[in-house]
């Protein structure tokens, strides 16, 4: 009897996951686990020493115009390689998260958009079969760079993220190729990543950093184990949350193993006040991409703007967007009820106060992901930059 209940438990779970991929059913979307290894461009295969040195320039304010930020500030392994503020402060910042501030006299901006995390970057674009290209994934709230590799030099050149007004933008990444070329340390890990001979370049360095954020992965979240078949993996309430995902329409746009489609939609998400100006998005257009919902119980404050502080408060938003009246909780004001996405009107009973929504939301999260901080970097500098 205790092999028949066994088979029994097993049989359900199975069942479960074939009616959430669509396996089985009508009409439900493709849900499955992440994969549990990641796929690499066929330029950029992942290697230990290429991993490695990127960890050690992501941790390297060498990289910054004034020496003292790096990739780690605002995207650090306390805050699930995200950052617990709402907009980031870069150059001439000092502090860690929520307690970073401009150093005195400082006339550098806030980082115009929420800080997302890099776990399960690697997976950026993929689809509901589990089909993805690395080698031209979406990257950024707008989607501006297509690949890992192109995105990592993006933060360098930009003022308010790392460039800061040390060098013009044209400048900013020749100039740090240089610094790297002129480190004896760099010149030998860069050569033994890519090859005897091979120089510090901007292409090595690109490679370097997509390389190592390739390698942090979180995919043995509840949800992840539960649809490889571990029966106890998600409990009563989660189980609930996964069904009313799908039923009140938040799998019309967060869609696939990373939960999101990766495409731009049109919410009217207020703006951060911090903003001199509105962040119109994708060409002005308010349109911005959809957020993967993996690790969310690591990477708060949420949305774009970084406005609303909790998954209730995001619940809200929905709950309230497609209402005629105004407020900042319910829409951005610079953008009318006719722009909305269509698929945001298909929206049925969204309720904040649904803690099994909640619940479940929170199910795909996984805390085992790689938190190591390098001992030292090469430059000598302090490792992260100023964030003690």
């Amino acid at each position: 009897m205790k092999h028949m209940a066994a088979g029994f438990v097993a049989a359900g779970v199975l069942f479960g996951a074939l009616l959430w991929t669509g396996a089985v059913g009508h009409g439900q979307a493709v849900r499955s686990a992440l994969p549990e290894a990641a796929g690499t461009p066929s330029d950029n295969p992942s290697t230990p020493a290429r991993v490695a040195l990127g960890r050690l320039l992501f941790w390297d304010p060498i990289l910054s115009g004034n020496s003292d930020v790096a990739c780690s500030t605002c995207h650090h392994p306390r805050f699930g390689y995200a950052e617990n503020r709402d907009l980031s402060i870069g150059v001439s910042g000092v502090g860690l998260g929520d307690r970073r501030h401009f150093a005195a006299g400082s006339t550098i901006p806030f980082v115009k958009r929420n800080s997302q995390t890099i776990l399960n970057v690697a997976f950026n674009g993929i689809d509901e079969t589990g089909a993805y290209a690395p080698a031209t994934a979406p990257m950024f709230w707008d989607v501006r760079a297509l690949s890992l590799e192109r995105q990592a030099l993006e933060p360098i050149k930009a003022l308010e993220e790392m460039r800061g007004s040390a060098y013009p933008e044209d400048r900013a990444v020749d100039t740090v190729v240089a610094r790297l070329a002129a480190n004896a340390e760099y010149r030998a890990l860069f050569a033994e990543a890519f090859g005897a001979g091979q120089r510090v370049t901007s292409d090595n360095l690109a490679k370097a950093l997509a390389a190592f954020q390739r390698s942090l992965l979180a995919t043995r979240s509840p949800f992840d184990r539960y649809m490889r078949g571990e029966a106890d993996a998600m409990d009563a309430a989660e189980l609930r949350g996964m069904r009313r995902f799908e039923r009140i329409g938040c799998a019309n746009c967060h869609s696939g193993p990373m939960f999101s489609d990766f495409k731009l939609h049109v919410l009217g998400v207020p703006d951060n006040p911090k903003l001199a100006m509105s962040d119109g998005g994708k060409e002005n257009s308010y349109a911005f991409r959809t957020a993967s919902l993996r690790n969310l119980s690591f990477t708060a404050p949420y949305m774009h703007s970084g406005v609303f502080t909790t998954l209730e408060d995001v619940l809200e938003f929905y709950d309230d967007v497609r209402s005629r009246r105004g407020g900042v909780r319910n829409r951005n004001p610079q953008v009318g009820r006719e722009q909305l996405d269509p698929l945001l009107r298909r929206l049925r009973g969204v309720d904040e106060d649904d803690p099994d929504l909640v619940a479940f939301l929170r199910a795909l999260s996984d805390d085992t992901f790689d938190t190591a901080i390098p001992a030292r970097v090469p430059s000598g500098l302090p490792v992260g930059g100023q964030i003690q």
